[in-house]
């Protein structure tokens, strides 16, 4: 894991991982599937959002559908502690 990666990580960041379902216009009954991961801010994740706007903007294929799946966040371990009671 690079030094910027794990530093986005400790930010809050997380893999997120979209799967954009399309088709092309002339052929409007054939959905076809594409993967893309990539750090993200949940719960705005400005990447994947651009990532769609450009889709938009450049791509023939139209978007039919967008499912999101994200990781944890990768964040210092957490400590508790517990009293021990001793018996005599």
């Amino acid at each position: 894991m690079e030094t910027d990666e794990l530093s986005l990580r400790l930010q809050g960041w997380r893999l997120a991982t979209a799967e954009v379902l399309y088709y092309m216009p002339d052929h409007p009954s054939l959905l076809q599937s594409f993967m893309w991961q990539t750090l993200d801010l949940a719960p705005t994740y400005p990447r994947i959002h651009g990532f769609l706007e450009f889709w938009r903007r450049e791509i023939d294929a139209v978007i039919h559908s967008v499912r999101l799946a994200t990781g944890e966040t990768l964040a210092p371990p957490r400590f508790s502690y517990a009293q021990m009671l001793v018996h005599h």
